[in-house]
């Protein structure tokens, strides 16, 4: 049964997060706005596009990427004012259990859970194009490519091998391309000291190339300075933006997972990692829900201040645990799967406990 009591809490619950976050993004859109002014006036970005396509899809983004943190802050704020005011103990006093009074917490966290999946998964994506085009366009264009030893696979048959590629110049340095029958035996083998992309033919142009053709037991060797030829491969496969997996729903994204598998990239990682953050993500809103609820229920001298001060510490290291583990999945070679849970797991445990010590 829904009691006046739910209600309540739930005004307070989503009344004080929305708050909250319409006030950081406000203040987020002014420090932003105040950075990036100067490159807006010197590349002549208009102004229809710096509010519709730039801060109209800024909001949401940044709203999300800040929801569970500012879910934890409105539950401890609330939550403490209660506990100081003596309501909590008057709610338990009338017979209430503190688990029934967990309920419209709950409900709350689920709810806020839910959007934020779907603002991750559907919504957000699309509204990023818009943002990072603009971005890209009128403030920084920042194409990176660190990667070295470089292999793919551009048919079921076919791997290319590049030591380094130069996003900059187009330009690969110590590239082979090998081919296979379908025994998995060599059949051909190409090797040039320079690979370069050429903007007018469409095509790939060899430096000191060198050449094997393999029929059994009889092999044809070729040798040239330059060589122009088709390849399997484009230069928009090494330039990789950071934010552009951003840009890529639920269905792309998981279409692009299945394409950096098949090419053995490298880059398959930072798409995983995205999946499955975007699938942990919104767990972290029910778990934080319910530390901050244990935290703030006890009325201590120190109050709404000493309440805020230990859930912003536990907030900011579970948002550091996050990065920590994410960083395992990238360089120490963890499912990123595992990678992203094991902070809502570690916390979830943090929760029980706390939740057990909680006054009833």
């Amino acid at each position: 049964m829904i009691r006046k009591l739910d209600l309540y809490i739930v005004k307070k619950f989503l009344g004080t997060f929305f708050f909250s976050i319409a006030l950081i993004i406000s203040i987020a859109i002014v420090f932003d706005f105040s950075e990036n002014v100067d490159e807006f006036l010197e590349k002549n970005a208009p102004t229809e596009a710096i509010v519709f396509d730039y801060y109209l899809n800024f909001v949401p983004y940044f709203a999300n990427l800040f929801s569970p943190l500012f879910i934890f802050i409105s539950v401890i704020f609330f939550t403490s004012k209660m506990a100081s005011n003596t309501e909590i103990i008057a709610i338990l006093a009338s017979g209430i259990s503190f688990r029934r009074m967990l309920m419209p917490y709950l409900f709350c966290a689920i709810l806020l859970g839910l959007l934020s999946f779907y603002l991750n998964n559907f919504l957000i994506p699309s509204s990023n194009k818009a943002r990072l085009d603009f971005y890209y366009t009128y403030v920084d264009d920042p194409y990176k490519n660190k990667e070295r030893d470089i292999h793919l696979q551009l048919s079921p048959n076919n791997y290319a091998y590049l030591e380094s590629y130069s996003t900059i110049t187009d330009v690969g340095v110590q590239f082979s391309l090998e081919q296979f029958d379908e025994e998995g035996k060599l059949r051909y083998k190409l090797q040039s000291d320079f690979i370069k992309w050429d903007t007018t033919k469409l095509q790939w142009r060899l430096q000191n190339y060198y050449e094997r053709h393999i029929d059994g037991m009889e092999e044809r060797i070729q040798r040239g300075l330059n060589k122009d030829t088709l390849i399997n491969m484009k230069p928009a496969d090494f330039k990789r933006r950071d934010a552009d997996v951003e840009m890529l729903d639920y269905h792309e994204l998981n279409r692009e997972i299945e394409k950096e598998k098949f090419k053995g990239s490298r880059k398959v990682v930072f798409y995983e990692i995205e999946k499955y953050k975007r699938y942990a993500f919104p767990f972290a809103s029910i778990i934080l829900t319910f530390i901050g609820v244990a935290l703030a229920s006890r009325k201590v001298r120190g109050g709404i201040g000493l309440h805020l001060g230990i859930g912003l510490g536990i907030s900011f290291t579970y948002i550091m645990f996050m990065k920590v583990s994410q960083t395992f999945a990238t360089n120490g070679g963890m499912h990123p799967m595992i990678a992203n849970w094991i902070p809502n797991f570690v916390y979830s445990l943090l929760a029980v406990y706390l939740l057990k010590k909680a006054p009833k």
